[in-house]
């Protein structure tokens, strides 16, 4: 009885040292990819400080050889408050407005039986295989034509619906159950005030989805403001303003400077995702329950 009872503990000791030397192989190989993920992250981080010559030479490296704040004086010593100021400006008008827009067109793909509607979200998706560089002279002229040009007006407008956030609402409100929205019929409310007071309220997960999308959307946009806004430097962006100071140092582009004004620009992004990531995954992921 002792010998059988000594061959389980010994079966089970393996089998344990079994399942911790894959769980450990498991998270090598995690930690691996995470590492090769966050390297081009602490490669800008490193090239942040320092100069364009080490940059040149040694590319690759993580820790400068003689670190320098040169880069982060330039950036401090540039109008950046001003352009992050713009930025925001421009950031929380687009979010906003696809908020409502991007929510309203959702709703009525989704929930209005109308002529034409398969054909207009055919179209509505179609438009996401349009590569944007290729409406860049079209949108210029639409700007110029109705004096868009380097302002807000400009800036925000043409960003303010997109066809993806349109289709991530619909596919959200398609997972939503029509009983409410019935009960609400019943009771004598419109179609605005349903989808205002019924459906939007159960769709706050999609609407974070939609928000932090946008945000990082708008916020890291670099060629519309170059199209909206290229002479007034008042209205310039995050992203178009530190393009021109890491090439206004008398180099083809000065690196540093360009990786200074990159982690700067990244922190609010990062701040927002991961406040709500929780709720960007779960609106994701109740976008692709009906599609």
């Amino acid at each position: 009885m002792s010998t059988a009872t000594a061959d389980v503990s010994q079966r089970f000791a393996r089998a344990h040292r079994t399942r911790q030397v894959r769980r450990l192989l498991g998270y090598a190989v995690l930690l691996f990819f995470a590492f090769l993920y966050l390297m081009p992250f602490l490669l800008a981080v490193s090239a942040s400080f320092k100069t364009q010559a080490e940059v040149a030479a040694n590319p690759l490296g993580l820790i400068p050889d003689a670190p320098s704040t040169a880069a982060w004086e330039v950036v401090a010593n540039s109008a950046f408050p001003l352009w992050l100021r713009n930025s925001f400006i421009v950031t929380i008008g687009v979010t906003l407005g696809r908020l409502f827009l991007d929510s309203l067109a959702g709703y009525a793909l989704a929930r209005l039986d109308f002529p034409g509607r398969k054909a207009i979200f055919a179209f509505v998706v179609a438009t996401l295989a349009v590569p944007g560089i290729v409406l860049a002279v079209p949108r210029f002229l639409v700007l110029r034509q109705l004096g868009m040009l380097n302002s807000f007006s400009g800036l925000i407008i043409p960003l303010a619906v997109d066809a993806f956030g349109i289709f991530l609402m619909k596919q959200f409100f398609e997972s939503v159950p029509k009983e409410m929205e019935e009960a609400a019929k019943v009771d004598g409310a419109s179609v605005f005030t349903t989808w205002w007071r019924i459906v939007l309220p159960m769709a706050v997960p999609g609407l974070i989805a939609l928000t932090i999308l946008s945000f990082q959307g708008s916020w890291n946009e670099f060629l519309h403001p170059l199209i909206a806004a290229p002479t007034n430097s008042d209205v310039w962006t995050l992203p178009l303003g530190l393009s021109q100071i890491a090439q206004a140092t008398g180099e083809t582009r000065n690196t540093p400077v360009a990786m200074a004004g990159s982690m700067l620009t990244t922190l609010p992004v990062l701040i927002v995702f991961l406040v709500f990531q929780r709720y960007f995954i779960q609106g994701v992921a109740a976008s692709g329950v009906k599609g």
